[in-house]
């Protein structure tokens, strides 16, 4: 049984993997879930047996990363004690992730429109998540006065919203820097914004 199961996990993960090539190939709307089958080398109905169509089996990748990508974070955060150096090190893995992982940055930012309802709800989700994270660790850099008195949830939007501006400009561009070239920059811009102190902005957070 344990063989079994394990089985399916591997046909299920080859199944995201195919799919994930095939999405960042042709877009979602081109895709087909037969393209998918030919990639994974799987027939229609073993793609079925996971998945009921190809909006699941999009929802699942986005499911996929977004685990990856907060698991990460939380890592990235729980190696540091300093707030500010949390909030950098959650900017920085975000930016790693998708910096070497392109075709999936582009995949849901840029060539996901007409997705669906629903992988729009899980995406605004992901981003309120992060978002969420960040003025986690903004209030907690207030309390201790490393920073003047914000708005820390409108902030964390902002940051939000900045890194995802910079990954979709990044994916975009037809012969892109590698994308944590831009970081110390982005860093300094997020930093300023939050009245972080000068000292702050001399470092590079790695």
């Amino acid at each position: 049984m344990a063989v079994e199961q394990a089985r399916k996990v591997q046909r299920r993960d080859r199944i995201l993997d195919a799919a994930l090539s095939v999405f960042a190939r042709k877009g979602y709307r081109e895709a087909a879930v037969d393209d998918v089958g030919l990639e994974a080398e799987t027939s229609k109905g073993g793609i079925y047996f996971h998945f009921p169509n190809k909006q699941a089996i999009f929802l699942a990748l986005l499911d996929r990363t977004s685990t990856l990508l907060l698991q990460r974070v939380e890592a990235a955060i729980a190696s540091q004690s300093d707030p500010i150096a949390k909030t950098e090190a959650a900017l920085h893995t975000v930016l790693q992730l998708f910096g070497s992982h392109r075709a999936l940055a582009r995949l849901f930012l840029v060539e996901a429109l007409g997705a669906g309802r629903e992988f729009h709800e899980r995406l605004a989700a992901l981003r309120a998540s992060f978002a969420g994270t960040i003025q986690q660790q903004l209030e907690e850099a207030i309390r201790g006065g490393s920073i003047p008195p914000i708005d820390a949830a409108v902030a964390g939007t902002v940051w939000f919203g900045a890194l995802n501006e910079v990954v979709t400009r990044w994916v975009l561009e037809d012969a892109p820097c590698p994308l944590e070239d831009l970081y110390p920059a982005l860093r300094v811009l997020l930093l300023r914004s939050i009245g972080a102190p000068d000292d702050s902005l001399l470092g590079t957070q790695r």
